[in-house]
């Protein structure tokens, strides 16, 4: 799988996790939801700003936050 696909597959197990919808997430993060879906679908690639973003609203570090794609990316 590729890092984008990863990224998207981490995005909506932590959303699922924390019982989140795409709209609740983009809500708490300032993201649009349509964003998040693109994000989500690997459409889109995040900035580390939106990174950052989403990291504060699942209660990760930046480097958590991307060892959890990477742990995706390498299965």
């Amino acid at each position: 799988m590729d890092v984008i696909g990863a990224f998207g597959e981490t995005l909506r197990k932590l959303m699922l996790k924390h019982g989140f919808t795409q709209e609740q997430l983009g809500f708490e993060a300032g993201l649009r939801r349509t964003f998040i879906s693109s994000l989500e679908l690997g459409d889109k690639q995040p900035s580390l700003v939106t990174i950052q973003k989403l990291a504060v609203v699942f209660n990760l570090s930046i480097s958590k936050f991307l060892a959890e794609v990477e742990k995706t990316h390498l299965k």
